[in-house]
């Protein structure tokens, strides 16, 4: 197994990065044949996902249905103010696995994955396993 830290600046309050080519590099350079990277985000108002990477009104069209539904609302309790951004980390999830064959990451046609910023903007750390399944 191999651990990795990847830095995220983020610049704005709610924005997906995209961070697949990042990861996949990560993949390669650890010369990991089969196995599968487990990404880890150490933040309670941040998360990760796969979605679609090819029309970024998907990801403009996520961050709004997120805003929508957990809205900034003067009722919330938290003393920081950002407890909307709390309730969508908690929602979308602060981990994903994705399957490693032939030294490269396992996604769909239209995958892709991202660093959701939800309380920015903020430097962020993204840690990444690789695991191998060979022993």
């Amino acid at each position: 197994m191999k651990t990795y830290r990847l830095q995220v600046d983020t610049y704005k309050k709610s924005e997906m990065i995209d961070l697949t080519d990042k990861i996949r590099t990560f993949v390669k350079d650890s010369k990991v044949e089969h196995g599968y990277v487990l990404l880890f985000v150490p933040h309670t108002t941040a998360g990760i996902t796969l979605n679609e990477n090819t029309d970024p009104d998907v990801r403009s069209d996520l961050l709004f249905g997120l805003n929508k539904n957990f809205p900034v609302l003067e009722e919330y309790k938290h003393f920081e103010g950002n407890s909307d951004a709390h309730l969508k980390s908690s929602l979308v999830g602060v981990s994903q696995t994705v399957f490693i064959e032939n030294r490269d990451l396992v996604l769909g046609v239209w995958q892709a994955i991202y660093f959701c910023e939800f309380d920015g903007p903020k430097t962020r750390r993204v840690l990444i396993q690789i695991h191998s399944e060979e022993k």
